[in-house]
Formats: structure tokens, sequence, C-alpha cells
């Protein structure tokens, strides 16, 4: 099963969102669709990590928060997620971090919904690679707010119609979920999201004025091309395309290895579960590293393929 990608997306925009798209079946993941029809399953941020906090007595668990021109995404991560939850403890805040996780929803009540990430992992980043992932994600809110604007020009938005215009299916799709369930989106408000993050990148330059959101958006474009710091994105060129090619290894070999991972568990579960200790022991033996097993059991849980019927034991579905 591919592993699904992971979304630039501002914290102004991912908190926005209300909606969920609940998995058919147990081996179907879980989306959560933003006002501009980001279908999101998982995320990629680069910001300030400013708070570390345990929150359960044992200290199992913790919430962090990562702040970036436009808000604030909260983090939790526990036990199962040790190695990153370890490395969230020991980062002096604030410190520049770059973030892979799943994204999480909270529903204390009917009508209310909350987001959240639980990370897969975590790393101190500089400056420079900051600046390129804020630059980035402006282009891909533009991007969004572009299709989103096609969409709505439709007599009737359909799939088939955004598809032809060159966008993918994941996207189309969730610019249909968003047009069906959000009402009146600001999109001024999510322009304006970007060029507060040009001026965050660039602080001077004058806010474009309030015109019609398609001048507006060819003239953030202008904006992004010629007015940010060049030199900056240069320098950080080379380490954000080693981490790039990192994350895509990582992609590509993840399959092979939730197999592996999953045959293992089938091999030794028994009638009761097998060992969370044990299936790592195994999958060792087998030549897996311990970060990658643990990603792989997450990975599993949240394609339904695994469950935990008792802390520390594994079934298979």
């Amino acid at each position: 099963m591919k592993r699904e990608t992971a979304w630039r997306i501002f914290a102004g925009e991912f908190n926005d969102s209300t909606f969920e798209i609940k998995g058919d079946g147990e081996k179907t993941p879980n989306y959560i669709v933003t006002p501009l029809g980001a279908k999101v399953n998982r995320v990629f941020v680069i910001g300030v990590l400013t708070d570390v906090e345990n929150i359960s007595e044992e200290g199992e668990l913790i919430r962090a928060h990562i702040s970036d021109p436009t808000g604030v995404f909260t983090i939790y991560s526990g036990q199962y997620q040790q190695d990153v939850t370890d490395a969230l403890s020991n980062i002096e805040v604030p410190a520049f971090v770059a973030l892979i996780g799943k994204a999480r929803t909270y529903t204390p009540e009917e009508g209310t919904l909350f987001v959240s990430i639980r990370p897969e992992r975590i790393v101190e980043v500089n400056a420079n690679l900051r600046d390129k992932w804020i630059l980035e994600t402006c282009k891909n809110t533009k991007e969004r707010i572009e299709a989103y604007l096609e969409a709505m020009k439709m007599s009737e938005s359909n799939l088939n119609e955004l598809r032809k215009l060159g966008y993918s299916k994941e996207h189309s799709e969730g610019i249909m979920a968003a047009l069906t369930n959000y009402s009146e989106v600001d999109l001024n408000k999510y322009i304006k999201l970007i060029e507060e993050s040009l001026q965050y990148l660039k602080p001077g330059n004058e806010i474009l004025p309030d015109i019609k959101p398609e001048k507006r958006i060819e003239e953030t474009e202008k904006t992004t091309h010629e007015e940010i710091n060049e030199d900056s994105v240069k320098k950080s060129e080379k380490q954000d395309e080693k981490i790039q090619e990192t994350k895509e290894e990582s992609d590509e070999d993840s399959e092979d290895i939730e197999n592996t991972v999953l045959e293992t568990i089938k091999k030794i579960e028994g009638k009761d579960g097998a060992a969370w200790d044990t299936i790592t022991e195994k999958c060792e033996k087998a030549g897996l590293d311990k970060d990658s097993i643990e990603e792989a059991l997450n990975s599993l849980m949240d394609k339904g393929l695994i469950y935990e019927p008792i802390l520390g034991t594994i079934k298979t579905t």
C-alpha cells in the first residue's frame, strides 16, 4: 500500500479544518479536508518548536507546539513514538525543527473538531530551511486557491472536469469535498496568509492592496519569485534536497518494511497476539532497525492491518 504524500500546509489553513473523511474499511486511511481542498493524511512542517510539556503522570505523553508565520501546530507524541518523544523532550526550545507526521482529529462533541499532528520523525534544522519551507508552502497554498477558484467558475463543479484541468485525483476529491462541506470560504483570508508569510521572510515590503482574489494571486506569484532573498534560498537548496532524497527513499522502502513486519506478526502472534518487544526483536534479527520497525507498526495500525487489544500486545485484523 502506497504511503500518503506529506502536504506542505500552513497552520492557519490546517487549523481551520472542520471536515474529516473517514475510511470505508479498516485498511482505508482517514483524511482531514482543509477549506482550500487539501486532502491531508500526512504533513511536512518546518517551524519553531516553542514548547514541550509532559501531560501524563508517567511522562509517556507529551504535547508540543510548532509555530509558523500563520499560527501554531499542536503535536502529541507518546510511548509508541518513543524516539520522536525523546527527541522532542531533548530539544532546547525555541529551535527550528522539521517534522513529518500524521494528521489527527479530536471531536469532544458533535459539531466540534480539533486537529493535531502525531509525529513520525523530527529533526533540528536551520533558518534557511525554514525560509525555503515557507516559500514552497506559499506556492502550494496559492495553487490550492487557484484550483478552488477554477472549481467555483464551473457551472457544475465535478471531479472529471477538475481532472481535465490537470489536478490530481486526490486534490480534485479534496476540492469537491471542500465545496460541499464548507460554506463561504474566505479566499482573501488565505491570500493574506501568503502575503504575511512572504513579509515574514523579508520585512519591509508593502502589503498588497485589497483587490480581487484573481489579481492578488497573480501579484502574490510575482512577489514569490522576485522579492524573496534568493541567497537564503540557494544556501538551503542542497540541504533541502538531501532531506527530500532521504524522505523519498524512505517512502519507497516503507512498503517492503511494513510487509516484513506484518508477516513477522502473523508468524508469532498466536491466539492472544504478539508482544511489542518480541516483534521488535524478531524484526531486528531480520535486518530491520528499530526506528523502521516502530514506524512500520504505527503505519500498519493506521491502515487497520493490526491493532492493540491490550497495551503492548499486537494482533492482526
